[in-house]
Formats: C-alpha cells, structure tokens, sequence
C-alpha cells in the first residue's frame, strides 16, 4: 500500500495532522460499514457472543449507554471542533480578516444544514425537514464553536460547562412526566418501557421533556404533510446545544495538537479524557443526569468526549509517536475527503437498500450461506465506496464546504 503523498512545506501552510485524518476516516468507515448487516447477521446465529457484541455495538442503544455505532456522531463532531484551529490559522496565514473568516463561517452553517436536510429527504420527493441528522446538529453550532476559537483558552473551558448547565437546568427545571404520562401518544411502544427512568432521571425520559416540548411547537413551523407530533427515535432540535459542548472539546485538544506540534500532547489528552469520562459516569450514576446519546444530555457530552479523546490518543500513538503511516494509509484516504465519505455513505447505504429490496446481488453469492450474504455484498459494497474515494484522492478531488 503507497505511502500519502508528502506535500513539499510551505511558509503559509498549516501541517495535515495525519492521526486526526486517520481517525476521522475510522469514523466515516464505521458509518460505511453498516452495509454488512450484521445485526441482521447476528440474527441467524442466536446465542453466539460474537456475533452478538459486532451485532450491538454495529446498534444504537435503545437509551442509555454506549456502543461502538454510538461513538461515531460525536467522534466527527469532535474532530470537527479540532480542525477549527487549524483551520483558522491557515486563513490567518493567507492574510483573510476576521470579517471574511466570519462570512464563510456563517454559509459553511447553513451549507451543512442544508445538506443534513436534503441527505436525510433521499429517496424522497418532498424535502423531509428536520434537524436532527448530523451535519445539521453540527450546522447549527458551529458558527458559535468558530467565535470561541478566538477566544482565550479559559474563556473556552467556561463556556462549556457554562453551557451545560445551562442545559440540565432547564431540563431539570420542567416538569417531569407523572405515572399517568401517555407514552403511546408520543410514540414510545409498552415493549420499550422498561427503558423508562424513575425519579429524577425521568426528566430525561423520551418524547416527554422540554425537547419534545420544543420541537412540537418549532417543527410545525414548518410546512409539512402531517403535523409534527413526535420524533420516532426521540432526537431532538436542541441537542444541537450540548453537541456545541463536543464541538467546543475538540477545539481545545485541537489547540493542544496544533501547540504542541510536531510533539503529541499524550499525557494532556489522556488525562482530559479520564477526566471526563468520569465527570460524566460520576453525573449519571448519582442520578444527576442519565447518559443518553439520543438526546444528547450533559453527561453524555462530557462522557464521550472523553471516549473520543481516547481514540485520538490511542490513534495518535499508532500514527504520529509510532509512524505507522502506511497501515492508516486506507482510513486517511476516507479522511482527508471525509465530506464526500459522508455523502457517499449515504448514496451507498440506499444503494445497499435497493439491492436488498430487489435481490439486485450476483448470483455467485448463492454459494454462500444466505445468513451470511449480507458480510459479502456489504463488503463488495465498501470495497466499491473506498475505490471511489481513493480515485478521488488520488486525483486530488477533494470536496470542501
């Protein structure tokens, strides 16, 4: 496998920090390969712990908690707050002011939320809008993560705890659910009860707190075909404020890499991880605020910042302190395009849904296992979607926001 292209240094050019590029291509790979099915795999072999754990962990948890599959919209919103530094410095470089910096900030928000919209109206005909998806919940903070780039490092950290407090408290201040609340009314089935929270946490139940409350009144602004009453996996509008606070981590470690370059701040970015973590853990078990990834609650933030941090530190390790570049060499290829990989995960998942739909898959997998079909057209399917990718890179077709 080549090695990536060394480009010759430059005055004004800010240095690629190829473990961020690396991991952001893991992110856009995990998000590819749900293509292999393998929860639907998993179903075929009951009772097997292996293919049980690649079935959970390829799965979002049904409330509380973490999987691997969880991991990925808060590791690219992550690495999204760490390119801002970079990013900024490098404008900086080729002499652009604050005000153009702002202006193109401010189109690249309503670009991403334009394109969270659309991708999530495919195959549709009638624009689905909603914004919930990735890109727009990133789209909605980012103009505010950019601001704070310019601000001083302490200013950073107190804005985002600032922000999650301001967060819980307006959760914890309106009114819980009472033991007469109709969850069916709100989509949520009796074979999900037993996710319910009691007590406090019950704040943070689904389809019943102040971002429901929200999104009932500010969805049906909209025009759309029905009235807006619930969001079937209860994800909310809001979120978009304490998934600013994942943005806002990523822009400090960011600082720390670009700082400390070409050295990696290990031991900094280890001990912010551990700190998290169990800021997060510490909040969720005394019942202060639940981990839900769905909602995005404040603990949730905070823990998997930390959980992301990690993945950096461990990627870091591998690629910058260990040098080993040509193994990450297929995910830096994912993410050095990674706007495209987004975009074209999506085309290939509803691709991926037309074969199945159609048994559109070469008959030389009837040979196969039927139970198992789904790793051979998934991997056929990623094989095809990374090709496309490395021709594009190859081409240097990379595409920007």
């Amino acid at each position: 496998m080549p090695a990536p292209p060394q480009a010759a240094p430059s005055p004004t050019a800010v240095p690629r920090n190829h473990a961020v590029d690396t991991y952001r291509g893991l992110v856009m790979f995990l998000m590819a390969a749900e293509v292999l099915r393998l929860a639907q795999v998993a179903k075929a072999f009951p009772g097997n712990p292996i293919w049980q754990t690649l079935a959970f962990n390829q799965s979002h948890v049904p409330w509380v908690g973490m999987s691997l599959h969880d991991t990925i919209q808060p590791a690219f919103t992550l690495l999204v707050g760490i390119a801002l530094p970079y990013s900024v410095l490098s404008r900086q470089r080729r002499g652009q002011s604050f005000r153009r910096m702002l202006a193109h900030t401010i189109l690249r928000s309503f670009v991403l939320i334009a394109l969270g919209i659309t991708l999530n109206s495919l195959p549709g005909t009638t624009p689905n809008i909603a914004f919930t998806d990735t890109l727009s919940q990133i789209g909605l903070g980012y103009t505010f993560a950019f601001l704070l780039a310019f601000a001083r490092p302490r200013t950073q950290w107190i804005a985002l705890f600032s922000i999650l407090f301001a967060y819980w408290l307006a959760w914890a201040l309106y009114p819980a659910p009472g033991p007469g609340f109709d969850y069916a009314a709100v989509g949520v089935p009796p074979e999900w009860h037993g996710h319910l929270l009691s007590g406090f946490a019950a704040h943070w139940n689904k389809n019943s707190n102040i971002g429901q409350a929200f999104d009932l009144w500010f969805m049906n602004l909209f025009p759309r075909p029905h009235r807006f009453l619930f969001n079937p996996g209860g994800y909310l509008t809001l979120s978009f404020i304490p998934t600013l606070g994942t943005q806002i981590i990523g822009l400090i470690a960011g600082r720390w890499l670009l700082n400390s370059a070409p050295a990696v701040p290990i031991r900094r970015l280890s001990i912010a991880a551990a700190l998290l973590i169990a800021c997060g853990l510490a909040l969720h078990f005394t019942g202060v605020c639940p981990i839900v990834k769905r909602i995005w609650t404040p603990s949730w933030t905070l823990f998997s910042g930390g959980v992301c941090l990690l993945f950096l530190v461990a990627i870091s390790w591998l690629v910058d302190l260990r040098g080993h570049r040509r193994i990450a060499f297929p995910l830096i290829v994912l993410g050095t395009n990674s706007i495209a990989a987004y975009v074209l995960s999506w085309i290939m998942d509803l691709l991926d849904g037309a074969v199945y739909h159609f048994q559109l898959w070469p008959s030389a997998f009837n040979l196969f296992p039927p139970s198992l079909e789904p790793i051979y057209v998934g991997s056929l399917t990623l094989l095809v979607y990374w090709l496309i990718l490395f021709t594009m890179y190859k081409n240097k077709l990379f595409l920007r926001i």
